[in-house]
């Protein structure tokens, strides 16, 4: 090999070497910048926590904008803003996992305790007020089909029909997406 090819093979080389450490820095910084996306993110809705805590702490406050929950006695407003910090969390979680700092695996486990949580009366009652949600509207549209997904819970009813004696209680659940219930419709017995 000559000197001259020597040189060259040199300078290509170092030149690649400088092309993949500036390449390197720019993903390190897209890196660092996403992360410091989620972190403000987070700040902001730890933020809106810390008011809902105020809220739940002391429901008079609520008083002061009667449309956030109208007509509320403390613990109903007590539960909105409970329903209401707990969706705030779940959000925190899903932008994470949205912007890959949060893994597939604890994220499903997230999404698994919401979906028991939607259930409740009580969730579905606060998600359909508007008033007090500040929300990524691509987050409302990931709850909204989690709650549409979702049944709400059961409700049990006693049997009135006449002779029963045994005690037994009617309960009335939906059937969930891809499994069908033993009984008709979807009515279940039990025992009390």
């Amino acid at each position: 090999m000559s000197e001259e090819t020597f040189r060259v093979v040199l300078q290509t080389v170092t030149a690649f070497a400088y092309a993949g450490t500036v390449v390197y820095a720019a993903l390190q910084f897209r890196g660092w910048r996403k992360s410091q996306h989620v972190a403000n993110f987070t700040k902001l809705v730890e933020l809106q926590l810390q008011l809902r805590t105020m809220n739940l702490n002391d429901p008079t406050l609520a008083a002061l904008d009667p449309s956030d929950v109208p007509g509320a006695t403390t613990e109903e407003i007590r539960g909105y803003f409970y329903n209401l910090m707990q969706l705030s969390l779940f959000e925190i979680a899903w932008f994470s996992h949205k912007h890959r700092q949060l893994d597939d695996g604890y994220f499903a486990s997230w999404a698994a305790s919401m979906s028991s949580i939607v259930k409740r009366p009580s969730f579905r009652s606060m998600w359909q007020n508007d008033r007090t949600k500040i929300l990524d509207h691509r987050f409302r549209i990931y709850v909204d089909t989690l709650i549409n997904d979702t049944p709400p819970l059961a409700a049990a009813v006693p049997l009135d029909s006449p002779g029963n004696d045994s005690g037994a209680i009617q309960i009335f659940a939906p059937p969930f997406p891809g499994h069908s219930l033993p009984s008709k419709s979807s009515q279940i017995s039990a025992t009390r």
